[in-house]
């Protein structure tokens, strides 16, 4: 947003970050759940931190696709049908006592949830 812009409904106008709880909203596609649960252990980088790693869990599991809350999600009325793999945002909780000086909103990060059974 930049001052004079106008905003209407539906435009983010802030973003708010509840520190110290700390999460990273992560978009699997819908063929990578399968073994996917909550609690299961999460290892994190961030792009722009290079070497340094960061651990969680995962917190829950969105009960629909990403693209069932979009603001207009897409319908496809040609009667011609094409699967897509949808995308399911996972919320995964940082571990603490993290240092989280240098994470933001926004940045790109790479994301391995550990699926194995408790044991292995």
């Amino acid at each position: 947003m930049h001052v004079g812009d106008y905003v209407t409904t539906g435009t983010n106008a802030i973003s708010i970050v509840p520190l110290p709880n700390v999460y990273l909203t992560a978009n699997f596609k819908e063929t990578q759940l399968s073994r996917m649960r909550e609690g299961q252990a999460v290892t994190i980088t961030v792009d722009s931190l290079p070497g340094e790693t960061f651990h969680g869990k995962v917190s829950r599991l969105s009960p629909a696709s990403g693209s069932q809350f979009a603001l207009l999600p897409a319908d496809n009325a040609t009667g011609n049908f094409t699967k897509v793999v949808q995308r399911v945002p996972v919320r995964i909780d940082f571990n603490p006592p993290e240092v989280f000086a240098h994470l933001r909103a926004g940045m790109s990060a790479v994301v391995s949830v550990s699926v194995a059974p408790a044991g292995r």
